[in-house]
């Protein structure tokens, strides 16, 4: 890597919203951290767009404390869900939450707090991806390797836990976009509009370079209508591929159509669009290097999830946070630090994976179908599911057995 030898201290491999939570969380505990990325500073504001990401108010929280809290959430937040479910007899209704959540372009989001942990004196070195070897190597150099990026084959460190990974492949084939042209909701929030059997569409009110703009999220069950958002290609017909997403969204997201000033609507630009598809997997929280050292899993290393309920970034935060907490109270970095960090951070981001799975699980379970119907009818409902963004071990409370579902109903007089 770049940037010449470090001597001690905490490594951390990523510079994504998990690297550099713990990064500033360390910092600000007097811990010496290295955080080495593969991008610099520059590259991780250009380019192509990464994701598409909410950070809910638990996650906002942390940044306050982390001292990286730069959107104020009365220009930048979002105050609720607004749910659609198509069909015969469709179904809208609101849900609530307690406090804001806030998107921003990672683009935006990510050099400003690499600017935060440089400004305070980090340590920061871009140079080449990191492999295994890299990391064993980094190993002899630091107290401690948290590895927070899954490139370079370096997830594959962590064996995955089959019986928290139920997919082999993608479950949805996703189509994410950067738009003008949409009015927000009101009151402001993120549509979660579902079209069975088709897929769901997210619209999330977000601030990237080119302003207040809005994420269109498909995510496309394979063989569905949809689908094709998947395989479309802007860059040969750009209006063509605008037309189609149009047409898309009046056929299966009305609700999210009528918001749209077609005269306005476009991509804001050819690198604000991202297809692909994502198969969801839960690793090993350590790995015991050959040296006899451990590395630690974090992010998208350690727990990678569809985005349909946007818990990705929320998921990574949080582990980052409960690992620099451990860090900060046992620095013997040995496999029984590494069992109690993994206790820490279990209950939620093994929650989350759970809940998400379950959300894209094909056909849908009839607890989750019951539960939504319920949230149709009783707001008080439908506003503690939507607040259970921020407590996903709550949500899977909830949703773990269709009797957890029927008792959690019952307790509204359901």
């Amino acid at each position: 890597m770049a940037g010449g030898t470090p001597s001690s201290g905490v490594a951390i491999i990523g510079s994504g919203v998990a690297g550099l939570h713990l990064a500033l969380l360390l910092q600000k505990q007097g811990i010496p951290v290295t955080l080495y990325s593969d991008k610099t500073a520059a590259q991780l504001a250009s380019g192509r767009m990464l994701n598409t990401v909410a950070h809910h108010n638990t996650t906002v929280k942390r940044e306050q404390a982390l001292g990286a809290d730069h959107w104020d959430l009365a220009e930048y937040g979002y105050f609720c869900h607004h749910h659609y479910i198509g069909g015969p007899q469709p179904l809208s209704f609101p849900g609530a939450f307690g406090a804001p959540s806030r998107a921003i372009d990672y683009r935006v989001y990510l050099p400003r707090l690499l600017a935060d942990f440089q400004e305070r004196g980090g340590d920061f070195r871009a140079g080449q991806e990191v492999s295994p070897e890299e990391i064993l190597r980094l190993s002899e150099l630091h107290d401690l390797v948290v590895v927070a990026t899954g490139k370079g084959g370096t997830s594959a460190m962590f064996p995955v836990i089959a019986g928290k990974s139920p997919y082999s492949r993608p479950q949805r084939r996703l189509c994410a976009g950067l738009y003008h042209g949409i009015a927000p909701s009101e009151p402001k929030g993120v549509t979660m509009s579902i079209a069975p059997p088709h897929g769901e569409l997210l619209e999330i009110p977000t601030f990237s370079a080119a302003g207040h703009v809005t994420v269109l999220l498909f995510e496309n069950v394979p063989g569905g209508d949809t689908e094709v958002l998947a395989d479309a290609k802007y860059d040969e017909d750009p209006a063509a591929f605008e037309r189609l997403v149009l047409d898309k969204v009046r056929v299966h997201h009305p609700q999210v159509f009528e918001r749209i000033d077609t005269t306005r609507f476009g991509l804001t630009g050819p690198e604000d669009l991202l297809q692909g598809a994502v198969t969801p997997v839960l690793r090993e929280d350590y790995a015991v290097l050959p040296n006899g050292k451990v590395a630690i899993a974090l992010g998208d290393a350690h727990s990678v999830v569809d985005p349909v309920v946007g818990q990705g970034a929320n998921s990574a935060s949080y582990s980052a946070w409960e690992l620099g907490t451990v860090i900060g109270e046992d620095p013997n970095f040995d496999e029984r630090f590494a069992q109690k960090a993994a206790a820490r951070r279990a209950n939620r981001v093994r929650a989350i994976s759970d809940w998400t799975n379950l959300m894209i699980a094909l056909p849908p379970t009839p607890h989750l179908l019951q539960l939504l119907g319920a949230m149709s009818q009783n707001p008080a409902v439908a506003d503690e599911f939507t607040d259970n963004f921020n407590r996903p071990e709550r949500q899977w409370d909830i949703l773990a057995t269709p009797e957890r579902t029927s008792a959690f109903l019952a307790r509204h007089g359901m």
